[in-house]
């Protein structure tokens, strides 16, 4: 899961008989996504090789004969077919980015999905329930008022004095997807999709599932993995979650631990930039940030931006980078691939740590709206998860945060703000059990240091599961997405087709050194 904490995000089938309903929080709905015809998928070209498709869902489980949705799909078609094996079904994270859209971007990558994966399996993503093409939460009636809304957002308070108005904009935000964002807003959580994916399997032909499910996707994963224990044969978690800790806590903490705190990301943050400065001090000149002592110096700019901006001359003219800014980008840096430049900007403001010239963002009018991300992770995770709703809650944590993992601890407070007023409910949210035995092992990837997805979590996650394995890349970065391994890759790509699972003792790095 992917948050960014400075104010943009505050970070199938018909039933034969109506009292075949789906379950309550619960409860385990199989019957209305199991006992109907499936859905029909007509695939057309869509460019570069892919095809796109659309599949009818109802847009409540609990009234299969009643409104339904369209939700918009693609497809790699395998390579070799006499070789195929069927369909894999991939979910890219977030929630709120478009599985279309990272299909076509990300399905070459070979540390992803090499040449013998692409040839053995279709490769299917969508964007599902929520998102983009596929009945998407519209928060606002045009782009320019989206933009003008986020480009006003207060960034992440640093301070008591930031705290009411980041409040009162996460409460505005949530007033407006309230009134804007129509029925799909009590329909959206994961639970759904899970629901909508067993109808994908369906439509696709598929008598079990192949699934991949990237940092969110992995929760999705779960779910499904819950509702449908018999229907798969092969999952991939990569970069994985604590469920239990996602959906309600441990205990009572889900009304009275914000959702990131409670699950201790910032200490993944914590350990995964620590690396970052290990690793750049090793690299010498090839890292910009690299002579003297690197934790001195994160120091010092941290401290200097606490007391006020500090600007640098960028490519388009002077940047101004608050304290709010700088501290994100040890979450938002998640791909190793960017880890140079985050070094070069360290730099940067080390040596301009002692200017204040402030700059005005632009924003464009006049276009059409299309893009729903910051909305849609709202409305899925505000569904799918318990927060405290007492703002005094969060003013705590940020204090006791920070004093327990500094620079980096009130990251995990603020980062879902707008779900501690989000009004809307869908009462088909998935809460649990987590431990129904499933007709396959799952096996979960997950980096050693992995800022928005800690491996303590994903120890967490795989326990709560049934049948689960956990495989640990000695690396760092955010999924092996965002951190090559093509030796994590051939370990999946052996899991995925053959259902091995890697031998004791065997151990898999990063492809490369960032800085070279």
């Amino acid at each position: 899961m992917h948050k960014t904490a400075g104010g943009v995000v505050a970070r199938f089938a018909l039933v034969a008989s109506a009292a075949a309903t789906v379950c309550s929080t619960v409860a385990l709905p199989v019957a209305a996504a199991s006992e109907a015809a499936a859905p029909a998928l007509t695939w057309s070209d869509c460019n570069d090789g892919f095809q796109c498709s659309t599949v009818s869902v109802p847009l409540d489980y609990d009234n299969p004969f009643g409104t339904r949705i369209d939700l918009a799909v693609i497809k790699l078609p395998a390579a070799d077919s006499a070789k195929r094996i069927g369909t894999l079904f991939v979910n890219f994270g977030g929630p709120g980015a478009s599985g279309l859209q990272r299909l076509r971007e990300r399905a070459k990558w070979p540390w992803l999905f090499s040449d013998e994966l692409r040839s053995r399996f279709d490769l299917v993503s969508w964007d599902p329930r929520g998102i983009a093409n596929s009945a998407a939460v519209r928060c606002f009636d045009t782009l320019a008022e989206q933009q003008e809304f986020f480009s006003s957002f207060p960034q992440m308070p640093v301070d008591p004095a930031g705290e009411a108005p980041f409040y009162e904009k996460s409460k505005e935000l949530a007033y407006l997807c309230e009134q804007k964002a129509g029925p799909i807003l009590k329909h959206a959580s994961t639970a759904n999709t899970a629901r909508d994916l067993d109808m994908l399997r369906r439509a696709a032909g598929e008598e079990k599932i192949n699934y991949h499910g990237i940092s969110y996707g992995t929760h999705l994963g779960a779910i499904y993995a819950n509702l449908f224990p018999n229907r798969i044969r092969a999952m991939v978690f990569d970069g994985s979650m604590d469920f239990v800790g996602n959906a309600v806590g441990r205990g009572d903490s889900g009304f009275k631990v914000p959702l990131d705190t409670r699950q201790d990301v910032s200490r993944g943050v914590a350990e995964t930039h620590e690396q970052f400065l290990k690793l750049c001090a090793e690299s010498g000149p090839k890292c910009a940030f690299s002579g003297g002592d690197l934790k001195a110096k994160y120091a010092a700019i941290a401290e200097r931006a606490m007391r006020g901006p500090i600007t640098i001359e960028g490519d388009e003219g002077p940047e101004t980078w608050t304290w709010s800014g700088i501290s994100n980008m040890a979450w938002d840096y998640a791909s190793v691939s960017a880890w140079p430049d985050l070094a070069k900007l360290y730099q940067r403001l080390y040596d301009a740590r002692d200017t204040t010239v402030s700059r005005t963002a632009a924003v464009r009018k006049g276009e059409p709206y299309t893009s729903n991300r910051s909305e849609a992770f709202n409305a899925i995770q505000c569904s799918d998860s318990n927060f405290p709703t007492d703002t005094a809650i969060y003013s705590k944590y940020a204090v006791s945060e920070d004093q327990r993992i500094p620079y980096f601890g009130r990251l995990s407070v603020f980062d879902m703000m707008s779900c501690a007023f989000w009004q809307a409910k869908d009462t088909d949210r998935y809460t649990g059990p987590w431990n129904r035995r499933t007709s396959a092992e799952i096996l979960v990837l997950n980096n050693r240091y992995d800022p928005s997805t800690p491996l303590h979590g994903a120890i967490d996650g795989a326990n709560e599961l049934a049948r689960a394995r956990v495989f640990v890349t000695e690396g760092y970065g955010h999924s092996t997405m965002l951190a090559p391994s093509t030796c994590t890759e051939q370990v999946k790509r052996d899991y995925l087709i053959s259902g091995k699972f890697p031998e004791a003792g065997k151990v898999c790095k990063l492809d490369a050194n960032p800085f070279g």
